[in-house]
C-alpha cells in the first residue's frame, strides 16, 4: 500500500544569545521544494539533562513531517555558556525559552506566525509556563511534565530530603560567598540523596545517553530552592493555544494525579495518559506511540507543506 514519503531534512549546530551568555542548539530544517517559510517547533529537555539525551529522535520525526525544529540546551549545562556551571535556575531556563523563540522566529526559513513549543519532564513544565506567557503560539506539547515542585519533592523520602536540605544550606552559603557550587547527583539509586532517586531514575537517565556522550550527573544543591517553588501546572488554565499533554500513568518523578488535575484546566487541552513510565517515553513502543500522536497534533495545528510523492 502506498504511503506519503517523509521529508528529508538537515541539521546544523547553532547558538543564540540568552541573558549574559548563550545557548547551544540544533537546528533542523526540512528539505522541501517550496520557497515559503516553514513552521517551527522549539524543544527543551528535562531536569539536569542536555539536548543530546533523548530529544533527537523526536526532532527527527517532526522535521521529517516538514517542520523546522530548534532543540536547545539551557545555560550552565552541556555545551551552552553560563556560569556557575550546573546551577538549575527556573527563571533563567524560562528566559532561555524566550530567547529560543525569539531566535527561531528571526530565521528567514521560519514562519514566525506558526510556532509551537515542546518540552519533556522539567521541560514539559516549562512548555506549560511558556505557552501561558506566549499567546501567539499555535500549539504546545508537554510530555510527562513536571508541574509541581512540592509534589515532586515529596517522592524523595524524608531522610533523603533532610540530608539534601543540609547540603542546600551549605551551597546557599557558598553562593553568598561567591564560591563554586556544592553539587548533588541529579539521579541516584533509591535511598540515596539526589534530585531524583526513584527506582527508574538513574537507569532511565543512562538509557538516554548516546554512545560516547559524557553526561555530568550533578547539579548545584542551591537549585532545589528554585525547583521546589516552581509550580508551572498552575498556569495551564491561562494557555490560549491548543496543548497536548502526555502523562505517564505510572510516573515516578512527576506525580500523575496532580499533573492530570492541572492539565484538565487548560481551555484547549488534549490530555492523554500512557501506561509507560516516565523514562520509557523516549524508547521503544512508548516512544513510537508518543511521537506518532505528537507529530499528528503538531502537523494539524502548524500545517506544514504537504509531502509530495509516495513510497512503497
Amino acid at each position: 500500500m502506498a504511503r506519503k514519503a517523509p521529508h528529508a531534512f538537515g541539521r546544523r549546530t547553532v547558538d543564540f544569545p540568552s541573558g549574559d551568555s548563550f545557548c547551544s542548539a540544533w537546528l533542523y530544517l526540512p528539505d522541501i521544494a517550496v520557497d515559503k517559510p516553514v513552521p517551527v517547533v522549539v524543544m527543551g529537555h528535562g531536569l539536569g539533562a542536555t539536548r543530546e539525551m533523548g530529544l533527537a529522535p523526536y526532532a527527527e520525526r517532526f522535521a521529517a513531517a516538514g517542520l523546522a525544529v530548534l532543540v536547545f540546551t539551557y545555560r550552565n549545562l552541556g555545551d551552552s555558556g553560563g556560569a556557575p556551571r550546573q546551577v538549575l535556575s527556573m527563571s533563567k531556563q524560562l528566559a532561555d525559552w524566550d530567547a529560543a523563540i525569539e531566535y527561531a522566529v528571526s530565521l528567514p526559513e521560519v514562519d514566525h506566525a506558526r510556532v509551537a513549543v515542546w518540552g519533556s519532564s522539567l521541560g514539559g513544565g516549562h512548555a506549560i509556563s511558556v505557552a501561558a506567557r506566549h499567546p501567539e503560539l499555535r500549539a504546545a506539547v508537554a510530555q510527562c511534565p513536571f508541574t509541581d515542585g512540592l509534589a515532586s519533592a515529596a517522592g524523595l523520602g524524608l531522610g533523603e530530603t533532610l540530608a539534601l536540605l543540609r547540603v542546600v544550606a551549605r551551597d546557599l552559603l557558598a553562593a553568598a560567598r561567591d564560591e563554586e557550587p556544592i553539587c548533588v547527583p541529579v539521579a541516584a539509586a533509591p535511598g540515596e540523596m539526589a534530585l531524583m532517586n526513584a527506582p527508574d531514575a538513574l537507569p532511565g537517565m543512562h538509557a538516554l545517553l548516546p554512545p560516547g556522550f559524557q553526561w555530568i550527573n550533578r547539579a548545584a544543591a542551591r537549585s532545589v530552592t528554585s525547583m521546589i517553588r516552581y509550580r508551572p501546572g498552575r498556569s495551564a488554565k491561562r494557555i490560549v493555544a491548543p496543548i497536548l499533554i502526555c502523562i505517564s500513568a505510572t510516573d515516578s518523578v512527576a506525580p500523575p494525579k496532580q499533573t492530570e488535575r492541572y492539565a484538565r484546566q487548560a481551555p484547549r487541552g488534549d490530555v492523554r495518559l500512557y501506561d509507560a513510565g516516565h523514562f520509557d517515553f523516549y524508547l521503544g513502543e512508548a516512544f513510537e506511540q508518543l511521537v506518532t500522536d505528537q507529530t499528528a497534533f503538531l502537523v494539524r495545528h502548524l500545517q506544514p507543506a504537504p509531502v509530495i510523492g509516495t513510497v512503497r
